[in-house]
């Protein structure tokens, strides 16, 4: 029951991220893309800094205090990466297109695993990761060996949601969920904030036109979809949790096509189609691994 219960919690973070992508395009037309996250990630922290003082906690001691403030570092550090990376690709691809390459995340868990921890997966997962591949190509490649400068951005984006995620599947088990959550959320907007003031003009006119996609982003994306995925991943293994929450890319490709009018060709519905038939195969039952 409390598996079936985190697989929900994971399938409502697919919707609130896949919708998501929507809130992060439209906000590109604002302010850049770190100013987004700095204001997003805030927003996410503050909600859940409030959630914790009104459920109170136990107090803990020093060690584990600082214990906490390292993983959040980490977790935090990791997830910056993979957000400024996504956010800027959003400024010159689709909602539809980035959400389907963010998705390759569920075949490169498992295949980290295979690769560094020496976990033993079978046929599906490589059959998965090719058609996966395939996919990746016809929906965002232009002639030969040719991707877009946006796709390129979420691509390499994609290699950190698949650390974070592994990370999360192991960190989860040592601390409390909301103040993990919470500690890299500052941790993210921290350091969006300071490269944003670095590289990126930022202007009241363009905070006030971007608010209503911030404050998605913020409050729903950040503050209640990062925080179910926290929460969840302690009762699902990371390869589970990695194909649930890989539907995101269907919620951002209808959400595209539905709210921003986003192009739907012959070409892309087929890459997309053959992206999450190698995310479901790679996740072929198997041999159950053990729990981290």
């Amino acid at each position: 029951m409390r598996q079936w219960w985190a697989h929900g919690l994971l399938l409502t973070t697919a919707a609130v991220w896949g919708l998501g992508f929507v809130a992060q395009r439209v906000g590109m037309a604002y302010v850049g893309p770190l100013t987004f996250n700095a204001i997003r990630f805030t927003l996410g922290a503050l909600v859940l800094l409030g959630i914790g003082r009104w459920r109170g906690g136990e107090s803990a001691s020093p060690e584990a205090r600082r214990a906490l403030a390292r993983s959040g570092w980490l977790l935090g550090s990791v997830l910056f990466l993979g957000s400024s990376l996504q956010q800027a690709g959003l400024v010159y691809t689709t909602a539809g297109k980035a959400g389907f390459i963010t998705g390759l995340y569920v075949v490169l868990v498992p295949l980290a695993d295979t690769l560094l921890l020496h976990e033993r997966h079978g046929l599906p997962l490589w059959l998965g990761a090719l058609l996966a591949v395939s996919g990746l190509y016809l929906l965002s490649v232009r002639g030969v060996w040719h991707m877009e400068k946006g796709d390129l951005l979420v691509l390499l984006s994609t290699f950190f949601w698949t650390a974070h995620v592994i990370l999360v599947g192991r960190l989860t088990a040592r601390h409390e969920s909301l103040a993990l959550a919470a500690h890299q959320f500052l941790v993210v907007a921290g350091l969006s904030a300071a490269a944003a003031l670095l590289w990126e003009p930022i202007t009241w006119q363009g905070v006030r036109g971007a608010a209503p996609a911030i404050l998605y982003g913020g409050l729903i994306s950040v503050g209640i979809g990062y925080t179910l995925q926290v929460v969840a991943q302690k009762h699902a293994l990371a390869a589970h949790a990695a194909i649930i929450m890989s539907l995101e890319s269907v919620f951002a490709l209808l959400g595209g096509a539905l709210l921003l009018h986003e192009p739907l060709t012959l070409r892309g519905l087929g890459g997309a189609a053959l992206m999450f038939g190698g995310m479901l195969l790679a996740q072929w039952p198997g041999k159950k691994p053990e729990h981290p």
